[in-house]
């Protein structure tokens, strides 16, 4: 379910279905956003390559995957509804500023996007957003982790590579020099 869209972006020529002024489809790419450093330089670097480079040949969609009360705090009893309520709005607040940043990004970079804010799962809202949106391209960030740290924790990029439909793209923010 979305919660927050702003800035709608232009409708998809491949929502338009097909006619005798047949136009070449835009290129749809999503990306997800969180509240990390990592997902921020994944959409700037989708900003200045991929977004502003084709200068209205492509639609921006930015999604963020807000985490559930009940996968945040699981437990029951006296003072569960309050606790609930608290992390509810927290995690709403957390995802506001997650849009307000985005939002900011694309402003800054005079680029329009639809932003979305979606409950559940990071790796199961990106592959379906990329389903829902028809994305040509689906761009994540990376967070650096290695083999053991990934198998233990699980990689939205890995899988959304293995599960969607469209093309991934992982962007590693730089390594600072020493």
């Amino acid at each position: 379910m979305a919660e927050a869209k702003t800035e709608p972006a232009p409708a998809a020529a491949a929502e338009g279905g097909s006619g005798e002024n047949h136009q070449q489809q835009k290129t749809v790419v999503v990306v997800g956003v969180d509240d990390s450093d990592h997902s921020y330089h994944a959409l700037e670097w989708t900003v200045r390559h991929v977004a502003a480079g084709m200068a209205g040949a492509a639609d921006l969609v930015i999604v963020h995957a807000k985490p559930s009360p009940s996968s945040v705090v699981s437990f029951g009893g006296p003072g569960a509804g309050e606790a609930m309520r608290y992390v509810e709005a927290d995690l709403r607040k957390m995802a506001e500023a997650v849009v307000d940043r985005a939002r900011r990004v694309c402003i800054a970079n005079s680029v329009h996007a639809l932003i979305e804010v979606v409950e559940g799962e990071p790796r199961y809202v990106l592959c379906n957003a990329a389903e829902k949106h028809h994305a040509d391209l689906l761009v994540v960030g990376s967070h650096g982790y290695g083999a053991i740290k990934r198998a233990f924790l699980g990689s939205v990029s890995d899988y959304c590579a293995h599960h969607t439909h469209c093309s991934v793209m992982i962007v590693k923010s730089p390594r600072p020099k020493c």
